[in-house]
């Protein structure tokens, strides 16, 4: 397979998102029912994410501005009060935000000079007078289930359970070994692989988290993170095998990665039986028995939209083209790459944009030839990069919580959900002490069944789904903080981030 410069140089939003820790360890966070800023909760939920916009950076500082999921900004006012509103100036709501060596943040108000801060519930811009009270921790918003992309090296960080170390060299992340589940506790990451192992401070994979496996992060707006033990070592590729290791000496912006949430691949499975491959740089057929690279392809999809794009690991997309064919070298932005997906019972039928649907001709070549689908239009999709899933719906985490014996939504960290797959579609959860996922009458989970069960999961984005529970009913997320299977339809709260 041919290299590609396979990330997107422009970041997604999701990639601009923080949650700003302060001195007493609780998050900044907006009120909207009373137009007010506090520091008054202990996890980082959607009131306590922030989007940083940038208008002017440099290595050491940034002019940015603060704004809430719901569209606001954090304003602070002549008095040194903050709200929570739309600027009245073009210099309203700005902060020189400060990256200081220690990983924290300052923020100061580019109007009054005064840096933000926090009594430990209220927050305000009185000082002008640096002090540890002024100082902020950033941790990224994003979803829990990472890569790691090396601007310096142009590749993906990949953990080798084999070898028991991290490289720095795969391409394309198209492989579940590059995601990584980012743990954060006490101020500091641990990076879980998908083998459950974590990366330590001897550059090795050990079974456990523990204070050597504890990294502080460095972090900047758009995503980009570095990573080091607190002591002066820093995480970097090293060597000609470009290892993933402590050094103290990397080259300018070797430190440096890009996080971004770990992208969705998927192998797509004919009548036949076949996987669709790209086979002779950009056909596509329904030929190949066995799993290859060129067998995978991210899975990108609007999420307000069921319309899909299909990209090849040979970094192009597939796209309709003369005679009907579907061929694998289309660009982003062409309109022929853009198929509308309906579902069927865990399988996926591919509508092109002349209204056709995608199967397989004769000669097992795909193309987009039938007017109403039939069985042939079907294709059995399965996860190819994800042996678990990580959910997280509107009010936080899938998890088991110490408190409880039915598992929660709400928690600040997640537990992998195993994924044993049983047919297209259809898996068998399983908890991480190997018991399975069982129901109750009442529409709840209990993590510790002894039959497995079956799981229908669909798609609905490029990284959100919709779980179908053996009750008949779709998974969602309660205010309660119980996991509930009891909606007939899709609602907001059915949907899962994974």
């Amino acid at each position: 397979m041919e290299e590609v410069e396979w990330m997107q140089r422009r970041p997604k939003p999701e990639d601009l998102r923080v949650g700003l820790i302060s001195w007493a360890g609780s998050y900044l966070t907006y009120e909207p029912y009373k137009n007010m800023v506090t520091t008054s909760a202990k996890g980082l939920g959607r009131r306590q994410t922030w989007e940083i916009l940038v208008s002017n950076e440099h290595e050491t500082q940034a002019v940015v501005r603060l704004r809430s999921l719901q569209g606001h900004y954090l304003l602070c006012e002549a008095d040194g009060s903050l709200c929570y509103d739309r600027p009245r100036t073009s210099h309203h709501g700005c902060f020189l935000l400060r990256f200081h060596r220690n990983g924290k943040w300052t923020l100061q108000c580019i109007i009054s000079g005064r840096y933000l801060e926090s009594d430990g519930h209220d927050v305000f811009c009185n000082s002008r007078v640096l002090s540890a009270y002024h100082m902020w921790t950033p941790r990224p918003a994003l979803h829990a289930h990472v890569i790691l992309y090396s601007p310096f090296n142009h590749c993906y960080a990949r953990a080798d359970s084999t070898s028991g170390c991290v490289w720095v060299d795969a391409p394309v992340p198209c492989l579940g070994e590059c995601g990584f589940l980012l743990h954060f506790q006490d101020g500091c990451y641990h990076l879980e692989t998908s083998t459950h192992c974590f990366l330590s401070h001897l550059d090795q994979l050990v079974s456990k988290p523990s204070s050597q496996t504890a990294f502080h992060m460095q972090v900047r707006p758009g995503g980009v993170v570095a990573l080091s033990d607190g002591e002066g070592g820093m995480l970097y590729a090293q060597g000609p095998r470009l290892l993933l290791g402590l050094g103290s000496n990397p080259h300018r912006g070797e430190e440096w990665f890009i996080l971004q949430h770990c992208p969705t691949w998927v192998s797509l499975r004919a009548k036949t039986r076949k996987f669709l491959s790209v086979l002779y740089d950009v056909e596509v057929y329904a030929a190949s028995e066995h799993l290859t690279p060129m067998s995978l392809f991210q899975f990108e999809s609007d999420n307000d939209r069921p319309i899909l794009q299909l990209r090849s690991a040979n970094g192009c997309y597939l796209a309709q083209r003369r005679h009907r064919t579907v061929l694998a070298n289309g660009h982003r932005l062409e309109c022929d790459t853009f198929f509308r997906m309906h579902w069927n019972c865990g399988r996926i039928i591919l509508q092109s944009p002349n209204g056709r649907f995608l199967g397989i001709a004769p000669n097992s070549l795909l193309i987009a030839n039938a007017t109403i689908p039939g069985p042939s239009e079907e294709f059995g999709i399965r996860l190819a990069n994800r042996p678990f899933l990580a959910l997280r719906g509107r009010y936080g985490y899938v998890g088991i919580s110490s408190g409880h014996d039915l598992m929660q939504c709400n928690m600040d960290q997640p537990n992998c959900i195993h994924l044993l797959p049983c047919r297209q579609g259809i898996y068998h959860f399983q908890a991480q002490g190997g018991s399975f996922w069982s129901i109750t009458s009442f529409g709840t989970f209990r993590p510790w069944g002894k039959f497995a069960l079956n799981f229908c999961i669909e798609l609905q984005g490029s990284n959100l789904l919709t779980v179908l529970a053996p009750n008949g009913f779709y998974m969602r997320s309660d205010r309660s903080g119980t996991l509930l299977a009891d909606s007939e339809d899709i609602t907001k709260e059915c949907i899962w981030e994974f």
